[in-house]
């Protein structure tokens, strides 16, 4: 049997993307799925679907970079259930460019989404699930949440951010009955990037270097992420290449300098009205 059979879970970012898989797999197990995004629409259509298939859904809208909205979706929903057993803090986006092209505004924009929208909901359920002495939080950062990400630089704060937080949450609610895990993939077939708000990037050379990247698809992540949930595990890295580029990053971050440095190199030539750099060092 399945260990999600008949459990309430929330996911953030449920409308579409790693988001909706999560939901459509664990409604397929027998999960009780609060389908929450910033699109009422998504939602409800994500949710319709599952109960199409028999499953169990409901569709909310929510604004996770908006703290009252959070705590709001968790108390309802533990509210209707009596219990919540799974919250995913999945919604997420991102904004690319060159940080001298960067405003503020969209630093924050980044940030009160991917950061401090899985601290209010990470929050919320640990207060809920302290109290009914069960539950496990996961949390959706990145492979740019373990190293760097030139060209992405608020999403890879945020990202690095969340990692902090649900590694050091772990450890404290270990003994109050409530697990944490960290989401860390590495490129999954979403539109976070394909529709992503780009600052002075030429989106039709940004999208053709996109195109040429190799994806793996958001239901079968929802299977991986699920299992390592199942299993418990502080941190759930895939695919493997990620895991073994995280390993080189860890016991040698050096040698991966120059990946970094060919990286926002190659980023630049997307840069409107960008001239040749000179090289530097690092």
């Amino acid at each position: 049997m399945s260990p999600f059979r008949n459990k309430v879970a929330i996911v953030t970012g449920g409308g579409a993307g790693i988001g909706e898989a999560l939901c459509q797999e664990m409604a397929r197990q027998g999960a009780k799925v609060v389908v929450a995004d910033i699109s009422q629409e998504n939602a409800q259509t994500v949710a319709a679907s599952i109960a199409e298939k028999g499953g169990s859904a409901r569709g909310v809208m929510v604004d996770v970079s908006k703290e009252a909205d959070v705590r709001h979706l968790v108390d309802e929903t533990t509210s209707i259930e009596g219990r919540l057993d799974y919250m995913f803090n999945n919604a997420g986006i991102a904004i690319g460019g060159d940080v001298r092209d960067l405003s503020m505004d969209q630093w924050r924009r980044v940030i009160d989404v991917d950061m401090f929208g899985v601290l209010y909901g990470t929050l919320a359920a640990y207060r809920v699930m302290v109290e009914q002495g069960f539950g496990h939080i996961v949390n959706t950062s990145s492979a740019t949440g373990l190293s760097p990400q030139p060209g992405n630089a608020p999403y890879c704060v945020s990202k690095h951010a969340v990692v902090g937080l649900s590694l050091s949450l772990r450890f404290e609610g270990a003994d109050l009955g409530v697990k944490v895990s960290v989401v860390c993939p590495g490129y999954v077939r979403t539109n976070i990037y394909r529709n992503m708000e780009l600052a002075n990037i030429s989106r039709e050379r940004f999208a053709a270097q996109l195109s040429r990247r190799k994806e793996m698809e958001a239901s079968q992540a929802a299977k991986v992420i699920l299992d390592g949930v199942e299993h418990n595990r502080s941190i759930i890295v895939f695919p493997a290449w990620v895991r073994w580029a995280w390993r080189l990053y860890r016991f040698s971050p050096g040698l991966l300098d120059r990946a970094w440095l060919n990286g926002i190199r190659e980023f630049r030539k997307y840069r409107l009205g960008e001239q040749t750099p000179t090289p530097e060092t690092v």
